[in-house]
């Protein structure tokens, strides 16, 4: 069992909200508990492992999740704090897209649709990331190809296949795509990374 402690102000929620929800289970498969349970696991595992930096801003985070979570249990979502709600909305369609890489139809419609939002509201909460929806997926998916041309695992895997395993059915696109982040060819990316580690 993992036990985390932080000041009571830090929730961000209606006085007495909290202590409805004390000693209350929040469900893990469900709502904010959802997303929030499998974090807080994490960063058990790893808490040794951050930078003062990065342990900042996790603790934002990691308080918005826990917050939504209480609020949603409680009865009290709509009271959350704009920028909390924004942030912990901007997880679960993080966790979205990362779970349908592998969708070649996953667009910013899908995307806001499956978080009954809209398009515009979306690509407004991506902006705020100096980023867009397009380019999120586009990242994600060259970094998990990435990480797959670097698993031994996946060596007798076509470099195609790997691509088409997480949304990118253009071997000619994806190739492009690769070269311009990473500076080299897929296949070439592949067979200096194993050179390197043999």
């Amino acid at each position: 069992m993992a036990v985390f402690g932080f000041p009571r102000d830090l929730l961000a929620l209606p006085p007495g909200s909290a202590d409805r929800v004390t000693a209350v289970p929040i469900a893990a498969d469900q709502g904010t508990g959802a997303l929030a349970s499998p974090v807080l696991r994490r960063v058990v595992l790893d808490l040794e492992t951050y930078r003062p930096a990065s342990a900042a801003r996790l603790s934002t985070v990691m308080m918005d999740l826990v917050t939504t979570a209480v609020a949603e249990r409680a009865g009290h979502a709509e009271s959350l704090q704009i920028e909390s709600r924004e942030r912990t909305l901007l997880l679960r369609i993080h966790a979205f897209i990362e779970q349908n890489l592998g969708e070649t139809d996953l667009s910013p419609g899908i995307v806001a649709a499956a978080h009954h939002v809209s398009v515009r509201y979306l690509h407004r909460l991506f902006e705020a990331q100096d980023t867009t929806v397009a380019a999120w997926i586009r990242q994600r998916r060259l970094e998990r190809c990435r990480r797959d041309l670097a698993d031994p695992a996946f060596i007798a895997v076509p470099v195609s296949a790997v691509a088409a395993r997480w949304g990118l059915p253009d071997s000619a696109h994806f190739s492009r795509l690769f070269r311009r982040v990473y500076g080299l060819p897929p296949a070439e990316y592949r067979r200096g990374f194993f050179t390197s580690v043999a």
